[in-house]
């Protein structure tokens, strides 16, 4: 049972590396075209996919801020 526990570790170490990538790379300056948001948003979909089962909290917490930056962007428009 401890080689499956090592190899649960690792698999959650290298999410967390792997949704610290995306994060980065969610940032408005990296991902400016309409084709570039749709690559963010299968890379986001696929961590999701990977991350669902992990009890790791940072891999938990990375899958919800990741899921946040392809929410679409709510403006405030007033008109007189």
């Amino acid at each position: 049972m401890d080689q499956f526990a090592g190899m649960d570790q690792a698999l959650d170490e290298v999410l967390v590396q792997l949704g610290g990538m995306v994060l980065r790379l969610s940032s408005p300056e990296v991902t400016r075209t309409a084709e570039e948001r749709r690559a963010l948003k299968r890379s986001v979909n696929q961590y999701a996919v990977c991350a669902a089962r992990s009890g790791d909290p940072r891999v938990r917490q990375l899958k919800s801020e990741l899921e946040e930056t392809i929410k679409p962007q709510l403006r405030l428009v007033a008109s007189r």
